[in-house]
């Protein structure tokens, strides 16, 4: 029998709230039916198992995200783009800690196929590439560039990593300065073959 009021979008949203409080790793079946005050069996006509309330919450989380930085990035192209959308993703970040743990799980192709937050995302780091006159190849390694430069000081960042007594934010616009002069003086595939 189907509990009243339980649905697979009102269990992904509490999943991801419990995310961010607990932490992405800490969301469980269990502990989801305990919010709920139901037992577990009640939440398997919603959702299939942890993975996929899991994925659900990674979905979710991206779709968010990237609605995040596709308004922070309307109408803005080279450095202004970078800048809002790195700060786009490092707000969302730190304010959805375990959402955001959640879109750095690794999702299948059938997971992911119906996401349009994901293809979104894409579109959104190829259009702010492309301001820098970049191109396949040049397009992914530097959007992996860039997902593992904020990747890395938000993970920092969250773990409270930096001792130094900088402001980390501070040291993050800087660092976006050097993102943008690293883009605008991407060395070119013919630039390389002469070396």
């Amino acid at each position: 029998m189907v509990r009243a009021g339980l649905s697979a979008v009102r269990l992904t949203e509490a999943a991801a709230e419990m995310a961010d409080e607990v932490g992405f790793e800490h969301v469980t079946v269990s502990a989801l039916a305990r919010r709920f005050g139901v037992k577990d069996a009640s939440l398997y006509s919603h959702v299939k198992n942890l993975r996929d309330l899991r994925v659900r919450i990674a979905l979710l989380a991206g779709e968010e995200m990237t609605e995040r930085i596709g308004v922070a990035v309307a109408g803005r192209a080279g450095k202004e783009a970078l800048v809002a959308f790195a700060d786009a993703y490092r707000g969302y970040a730190l304010d959805h800690p375990g959402r955001y743990a959640a879109t750095q799980l690794r999702l299948t192709p059938e997971e992911a196929a119906d996401s349009v937050g994901l293809r979104r995302s894409i579109e959104l780091t190829h259009g702010m590439l492309h301001a820098y006159g970049l191109a396949e190849p040049d397009l992914t390694d530097a959007g992996r560039l860039l997902r593992a430069a904020f990747h890395g000081y938000i993970h920092l960042e969250l773990g409270e990593g930096f001792s130094h007594p900088r402001d980390v934010r501070e040291s993050w616009s800087r660092s976006l300065d050097a993102l943008h002069v690293l883009l605008a003086n991407w060395p070119s595939r013919r630039e390389e073959d002469t070396r």
